[in-house]
């Protein structure tokens, strides 16, 4: 369902001219998207750091660079490596957010931000396989009322 949305530009309003947009974002359609939790964080003085030589393909640059990151969170014993870039910095960033996604989801479990976002993707990626059925049954049914299929044959699009 598109739901129509008047803008006003400044520079075509001088001219008389507004824009009507369709939409179907949430906001425009009046629904509102549950909001996730804030990201966690998670206290320095309880981890450990250790930046380690990388492997695997990068060549000479991984091979003699010390940019791989490893934290250990003290308290619970949870131990995390990122050798996501070449970037020490960006792998230390890595390696604090996976760390703190681990322990809101041990302490959360389904409540947690990452949970809630997989589940997010699950039910989407559902709805599109429905869609896609739903567009080869209807593609199908049209089929079966006689007309040709794929190379010129009678039938149903796919065999079963």
């Amino acid at each position: 369902m598109y739901q129509s949305v008047l803008r006003h530009f400044p520079l075509l309003h001088r001219h008389g001219l507004t824009i009507r947009v369709l939409s179907t974002t949430p906001s425009a359609l009046g629904k509102a998207r549950a909001a996730l939790p804030p990201r966690p964080t998670v206290p320095e003085d309880t981890l450990t750091e250790a930046f380690l030589r990388g492997s695997g393909p990068g060549g000479q640059k991984i091979n003699k660079t010390s940019s791989a990151v490893q934290l250990k969170h003290l308290p619970t014993g949870i131990v995390v490596k990122s050798q996501a870039t070449r970037s020490q910095s960006q792998n230390r960033k890595i390696a604090r957010m996976m760390l703190a996604q681990k322990l809101e989801f041990l302490e959360k479990g389904p409540e947690s931000r990452v949970a809630l976002k997989g589940e997010r993707a699950r039910k989407k990626k559902a709805s599109s396989g429905k869609k896609t059925r739903r567009k080869y049954r209807a593609l199908e049914e049209k089929m079966g009322d006689g007309e040709k299929g794929i190379g010129g044959k009678e039938g149903p699009l796919v065999d079963k």
